[in-house]
């Protein structure tokens, strides 16, 4: 195969299908068939909103499993056949940010985001992963592949937010939107020992899965403030933790530090987007002297990231699948649920494809 098809932003606002040749295996890297892939809001932020500036023919897509098709000369641990999980990021892992522990930010602020952001995506018959024995993992058996997708982003950015924000044992947490991101926020907070926890969000299906996923409070933002709905139901406290899992630049950052209690924190996740500016109110945040702290970072990448993912699953802890609320099957189909994604019906959490290509 010399030249593969891809689906590729083309430019701000425009998308298609795209013909490039198969990328260069390098000694420490991979070439991947993907057999399982799944469209992001993010995909969303960078054509339809230009989050991360123009991209031209870009081959767009971060979540996917797939099939070693080919490895380099330094490669230990795959082979051609072995079906592996991509993680999203994929550091550098001989970089100095990734030696300070922050591999997501390897080369450059948010470096460790390759695909679809300076380099191909998933959303092809063919990708280049760097570094492949260190960010591959195996799918292990007992692990679908459209749950080990969800694995690549979705839970370990929402599993991240609500490692970031520093939760108690048995202390209150709030997360704010219960799309896949807040969901998976409110799956690692249960795992972690979160006491009462309020998910923030209205879409039936989700409400559904974030109870599944260990949700005591539903918070409906349709019927006042969120904070104001914490503070009745927990007789003025707050919390101790909040995860930004969605909303909006207005007013959610707002109501997230009104919800914190003294010396809880503020953990985001949510990809911000569609303004210059996080308002943050002086007041409420003690003129910036509350103690309430303000975390946030990237989805953590790298194999040992998706082994430890896929073992929470395979030893019941969560299911990942239980994000997964429309299949696709073909190629062709990436387009539609990239627009899938992009309309957000109600009834949606997460799309997946499934691929057969040889």
């Amino acid at each position: 195969m010399a030249t593969f098809k891809g689906f590729a932003m083309k430019r701000l606002n425009e998308i298609g299908w795209v013909e490039k040749e198969v990328p260069e295996c390098g000694p420490m890297d991979a070439i991947i068939k993907p057999t399982c892939v799944s469209p992001c809001t993010s995909d969303i932020h960078t054509v339809w909103e230009g989050a991360i500036g123009d991209r031209r023919d870009m081959i767009l897509g971060h979540e996917a499993v797939g099939e070693v098709v080919e490895v380099g000369s330094m490669v230990k641990k795959f082979k051609p056949g072995d079906r592996v999980i991509v993680p999203a990021i994929t550091p550098d892992w001989d970089d100095e940010a990734a030696q300070r522990g922050f591999p997501s930010q390897t080369t450059e602020p948010l470096g460790g985001w390759k695909f679809s952001n300076f380099k191909d995506g998933v959303f092809g018959e063919r990708f280049h992963v760097n570094m492949a024995d260190a960010n591959l993992t195996f799918i292990p058996d007992g692990l679908s592949d459209e749950g080990a997708c969800m694995l690549t982003d979705m839970w370990s950015t929402g599993m991240m937010g609500s490692e970031n924000a520093n939760i108690p044992l048995g202390g209150t947490v709030l997360v704010i939107g219960i799309g896949a991101v807040g969901l998976s926020a409110i799956a690692g907070a249960k795992c972690l020992g979160a006491g009462r926890l309020f998910a923030a969000g209205t879409r039936p299906i989700s409400v559904e899965v974030a109870k599944k996923y260990g949700a005591t409070d539903i918070i409906n933002y349709k019927n006042g403030p969120i904070d104001e709905q914490v503070r009745e139901l927990t007789d003025g406290a707050g919390v101790d933790s909040v995860v930004i899992a969605g909303g909006n630049l207005e007013n959610t950052w707002a109501e997230a530090i009104k919800s914190a209690k003294a010396g809880g924190t503020v953990s985001n996740v949510n990809y911000l987007s569609g303004a210059d500016n996080v308002l943050i109110p002086r007041v409420e945040w003690g003129c910036g002297m509350s103690n309430i702290n303000i975390t946030n970072g990237l989805c953590p990448g790298g194999a040992v990231r998706m082994e430890r993912l896929a073992d929470l699953a395979l030893c019941g802890r969560q299911d990942p699948e239980l994000l997964v609320t429309h299949k696709f099957k073909g190629l062709e189909k990436i387009e539609d649920a990239l627009l899938l994604m992009k309309d957000k019906p109600k009834d949606l959490i997460k799309p997946v494809v499934m691929l057969d290509i040889d």
